[in-house]
C-alpha cells in the first residue's frame, strides 16, 4: 500500500494541509522554516492505542497515526526540520494529558528506535549464522565434488554440487548487502520523529480537510 493510501484510510483522524508547489512535499507546508506534520484529533484517545492499559506517558501510538507520521517523516526526509503540529478541541488541549501529550509521542518514538535498532542486531546475527552454515555447506559440497572427481565419478553430478554449495551461499550475501540497510533507515527516521518539536494547537484554527 502507499503512503497516500494510507493517508486515505485514516483521513478520519489525520488533516492534510493545501497543496505548496513542492513536488515530493506537497501534503505538508512550511512554517518557521519547518516542515509541519499536522494531526486534528477530535479526542486524544485517537491518538493511542486503545488496548495499551499503561500510564498515558508510556501508551503505545495507535498504528494508524504512527503509519502516517512514519511515512511523512520518509517523504519530508528526516534530515529537514520538521515540526509534528497536534490539533484538539479546546476542552481537551487544556487537560494534563494534552500537557504532557509531546513528551508521551517523543518518548514512544525513542522507544521505537530502540526496538528498531535491536532487530537490526538480531538480523545482523542472524546474517552471520547463515554465513557459517552456508560456508560450512559449500565446503561440504566441495568435498563430495572432489571425492567424485577423484574417483571418477560423473562431471555433471560434480559441477551440480558446485553449484548448490554457492547458491547456499546467497541468503546471508543478501543479509549483508541489503536487508540491513532498510532497518538502519528506519530506526534513523524514529530517531528523528522523537527529537522533533511537538506542539498543541486548537483546533479552531484549523482549515478544512483536502477533499
Amino acid at each position: 500500500m502507499t503512503a497516500r493510501a494510507r493517508r486515505c484510510r485514516i483521513a478520519p483522524i489525520l488533516l492534510f494541509m493545501a497543496r505548496n508547489g513542492v513536488p515530493h512535499r506537497s501534503a505538508y507546508r512550511r512554517e518557521g522554516g519547518a516542515w509541519l506534520i499536522e494531526i486534528r484529533l477530535r479526542d486524544l484517545r485517537q491518538l493511542f492505542h486503545h488496548l495499551d492499559p499503561a500510564p498515558f506517558r508510556e501508551k503505545d501510538l495507535d498504528p494508524a497515526a504512527e503509519t502516517y507520521i512514519e511515512d511523512a517523516m520518509r517523504e519530508i526526509g528526516p534530515r529537514q526540520p520538521v515540526k509534528l503540529i497536534v490539533h484538539l478541541p479546546d476542552a481537551t488541549r487544556s487537560t494534563a494529558e494534552a500537557r504532557t501529550l509531546p513528551d508521551a509521542v517523543s518518548h514512544y518514538f525513542r522507544y521505537r528506535a530502540t526496538q528498531t535498532r535491536i532487530e537490526l542486531r538480531r538480523l545482523l546475527r542472524r546474517a552471520l549464522a547463515n554465513l557459517a552454515v552456508g560456508l560450512a555447506f559449500l565446503g561440504l559440497c566441495l568435498w563430495l565434488r572432489k571425492s567424485l572427481v577423484a574417483g571418477g565419478g560423473a562431471e555433471v553430478l560434480g559441477e551440480g554440487l558446485l553449484i548448490i554449495g554457492w547458491v547456499a551461499l546467497w541468503r546471508p550475501v543478501e543479509m549483508f548487502l541489503y536487508d540491513w540497510w532498510p532497518v538502519l533507515r528506519r530506526a534513523w527516521r524514529f530517531e528523528a520523529i522523537a527529537r522533533m518539536p511537538i506542539e498543541v494547537r486548537a483546533a479552531a484554527a484549523v482549515g478544512p480537510p483536502l477533499a
